[in-house]
């Protein structure tokens, strides 16, 4: 594939950019508890008839898992996911209830949490609105956590132990123990529903407390947590309240002020306000850093059942109420649970596949499901400046993401991956830089490159429309050429970079973000020739070349350099550097080593099969890299493969470009068995907003996408067939009828009846539908070994 076959579909974007008229989900899904007719705005009749008939089924029939090829029925998939997978083992999953891309996501709330607010194993604080899940590195949000209690009134000491604890998509239950009340929880985009049945009582209490946030660190380290600055609660007689808070710390320390509006279902038979330590009868109360918060009492001895719709919102409380009407005008906890699971089957319906084990099934629309979290959805929301663009906030972070979930999201979810474009576009016309990552209204931090680049280009190179691809491409440029005065939180540590060829061991994460710069120059490289920017073009081109500038052919690996050309001596290939010399966030590697960022280079493959000097030490040194990496395994340190971090998430398909794709079938089917499970544990790390769990969504259906160009490499499928839904009556089928835990090695494959000899499949010949058939067998063949994938070293790869 030559350049220019790269750059038609971009160039016929091009042509259509200017089609800004937003799509159904510009402005989000948002579920309510009115008559169906009245469930949506902004939102096609046939989805809407689609997501009327998902609610009808989910009403007659029980939800019951059945594969059955047989059958005529939709299959019900909301069954095999799991919201517990990911809450143990460094997942920084919460198992609440949320739609996709929903900003409320109500969860409870435990002491001594993980980074989002959940510990499995301790007592439950109560339930707060907001949380992000799945993510590493510092907390953000909890807010207005909900408490229900019954005897004597308290705001302190209030954790319970559970049981009865369950979840599925868009729902939690559990009993608290302490006060035998049995908790349930649901959502729509900006609303939760909380419905609580207590014992019969005359002395029923909800608390909410408007000062919470969510508390994961303890000690010295505490400093990191979010917390309150400044924060007031307000009861509305008969049965609401409302408040606002504002927070700072956490993620970024970034501060943000948020608001909410509860409603419950019967008026209060008491109330009052509380700060710190002091209960008191009034309506209003305010607290600049201590907890404060309001009560509502109700008697529970005849009605034991009370429900609480509470709104967010980043403007106002005002705002926050007006979502409240507008997502649930009526108290009706079933309804607004059975929309929220609708919601939930559609977007698991984009890929069905068949055949499998049971825990494989569960697994994939598990890795579905978390891929549908972030980031947020808060279209409407936008505080920080006037703009009519879809809004998207928790990008957590684009380092993470850009690999696996947003090319997943072009081919399932084109609608919501051109809409978080265009809202990074939009940020960056706002706030003057595109970010690599952003939280609660600010942009950082950037872990390593600017890789909002490589999502533009991913999207440009596929052919999502409605993006300002000129604009976006002004924002790369400023990346690439201007030199952010904080590149720790956007833009790039830049002017050394353009002026040495690599970044020195002057500045932390220097080696990692040399070949990072490097791959987000190759990514504004195609977009500037899609644009006919082609002198442009031709720059970034060459400046796409700066990884080898930090490949040291005696380790074999990517190393740092000093700023006047020497090598960092001595230099351990296999060495994560964050030690008694190097900071987390200062050593020269993030989150990976000289070894693991060797394997980074998307855009070369064929320039890294060079230096190593042949396509057999090429696949020697890949197979090192490999070996002696057994999973969930102390080997993290020692810096081989390494699969619960990103950037060595490329590594087992470069055996493609060498012509071993059989390599690349041991490889991925290794890792998908050993790395994903059922149950708590389930990840093999943080599942990083997404990005985790894609990955196994790819390897399973037996594609991989090489993020920012419009190719995926063919691997070896765990089921016997896979069809995902493009739209507009298109689908395109993975069928490996003889696929088996013996029969990982693909023997030979046809695209819609005709052999194809390549290991890779194009963008264009997957979007336009069809059947990819592949014969399995036990044993390696020559199937793929010859015609490889694009490079920008080989003359049938990309050049200018």
């Amino acid at each position: 594939m030559n350049n220019s076959d790269l750059m038609n579909t971009g160039q016929r974007v091009q042509l259509s950019q200017r089609g800004r008229a937003r799509s159904h989900f510009g402005v989000s899904l948002l579920f309510t508890a009115c008559p169906l007719p009245n469930l949506f705005y902004s939102i096609s009749h046939l989805e809407f008839v689609k997501l009327t008939l998902l609610v009808i089924l989910l009403i007659m029939s029980p939800v019951t898992p059945a594969f059955n090829q047989t059958s005529t029925r939709p299959q019900a998939l909301i069954i095999y996911a799991d919201p517990f997978v990911g809450t143990e083992n460094g997942g920084n999953i919460v198992p609440g209830a949320q739609i996709p891309f929903g900003f409320v996501h109500v969860s409870p709330d435990t002491a001594n949490p993980n980074t989002a607010g959940y510990n499995p194993y301790e007592n439950i604080l109560g339930f707060s609105q907001t949380h992000v899940s799945g993510t590493g590195g510092a907390s953000k949000y909890g807010n207005f956590l909900t408490t229900p209690l019954v005897g004597t009134l308290r705001v302190n000491n209030l954790g319970s132990p559970k049981t009865e604890e369950a979840a599925s998509p868009g729902y939690y239950t559990v009993r608290l123990t302490r006060s035998n009340v049995k908790a349930e929880l649901t959502a729509t985009r900006l609303v939760a529903m909380h419905r609580y049945t207590y014992p019969a009582s005359k002395l029923s209490h909800v608390l909410i407390d408007v000062s919470s946030v969510v508390q994961p660190e303890t000690g010295k380290d505490a400093i990191k947590n979010p917390h309150p600055v400044d924060c007031w609660v307000h009861v509305i007689e008969p049965n609401r309240i409302e408040g606002s808070g504002n927070f700072i710390g956490g993620w970024n320390q970034s501060p943000y002020t948020i608001h909410f509006s509860a409603e419950f279902d019967r008026p209060f038979s008491a109330f009052g306000t509380w700060r710190d330590n002091r209960i008191d009868a009034g309506t209003v109360a305010a607290a600049n850093e201590g907890r404060v918060g309001a009560y509502a009492t109700f008697d529970t001895t005849s009605k034991q059942t009370v429900q609480m719709k509470i709104g967010v919102s980043f403007i106002s409380p005002e705002k926050a109420r007006a979502n409240l009407v507008q997502e649930i005008p009526n108290c009706d906890f079933d309804v607004v649970r059975r929309q929220a699971e609708a919601a939930w089957e559609s977007v698991l319906g984009q890929i069905r596949i068949e055949g499998g084990t049971d825990e494989q099934r569960r697994i994939f629309y598990t890795a579905l499901f978390h891929s549908h979290y972030m980031p947020h959805d808060i279209t409407g929301e936008n505080v920080w400046w006037n703009s009519p663009e879809p809004h998207y906030e928790e990008f957590y972070a684009i380092w993470d993401t850009f690999r696996t979930h947003f090319p997943l999201l072009t081919l399932i979810q084109p609608e919501r991956e051109r809409d978080m474009v265009r809202s990074l576009v939009d940020t960056y016309i706002h706030t003057g830089w595109m970010p690599d990552s952003r939280i609660a209204g600010a942009n950082g931090m950037t872990q390593g490159g600017s890789n909002g680049d490589v999502v533009v280009a991913d999207a440009l190179a596929k052919g999502v429309m409605g993006i300002d691809y000129p604009k976006a491409y002004e924002a790369m440029v400023k990346n690439a050429d201007v030199d952010s005065p904080r590149p720790l939180y956007e833009g790039r540590e830049g002017s050394e970079y353009r002026r040495l060829g690599y970044v020195s061991m002057n500045y932390p994460r220097s080696t990692s973000r040399t070949v990072e710069y490097a791959y987000d120059d190759f990514c504004l490289a195609q977009v500037a020739q899609a644009l006919g920017h082609t002198a442009d073009s031709r720059k970034y081109l060459e400046r796409a070349k700066n990884w080898i500038n930090v490949w040291s052919d005696e380790t074999r690996s990517a190393r740092p350099r000093y700023a006047d050309g020497r090598w960092l001596t001595p230099f351990e290939a296999a060495h994560f550097y964050p030690d008694k010399d190097y900071s987390y966030w200062d050593a020269p590697f993030y989150e990976g080593s000289g070894y693991i960022y060797g394997t980074y280079v998307p855009h070369d493959a064929q320039g890294l099969i060079n230096k190593l000097g042949s396509d057999e030490r090429f696949i020697t040194w890949l197979d090192a890299f490999f070996a002696n990496s057994p999973t969930r395994d102390p080997t993290f340190n020692n810096g081989l493969y390494n699969h619960n971090n990103e950037p060595d998430f490329l590594a087992a398909f470069l055996y493609i470009h060498a012509g071993r794709p059989d390599r690349t079938q041991e490889r991925v089917r290794r890792i998908l068995a050993s790395e994903y499970t059922t149950g708590r544990g389930g990840l093999p790390g943080n599942d990083d907003s997404g990005a985790m769990s894609s990955w196994y969504i790819w390897g399973a259906i037996g594609l991989y996408p090489n993020a920012g160009q419009p190719y995926y490499y063919i691997c070896s499928p765990l089921f016997t067939r896979s069809t995902i839904n493009l739209g507009g009556g298109r689908t395109f089928t993975i069928e490996a009828s003889e696929t088996s835990n013996k029969n990982s090695y693909i023997q030979s494959v046809t695209l819609n009846g005709r052999a194809l000899d390549r290991a890779w499949l194009k963008h264009e010949e997957l979007v336009r539908g069809g059947r990819l058939v592949l014969r399995m067998g036990a044993t390696p063949s020559a199937w793929g070994r010859e015609n490889r994938p694009p490079s920008m070293s080989t003359k049938s790869g990309f050049r200018n």
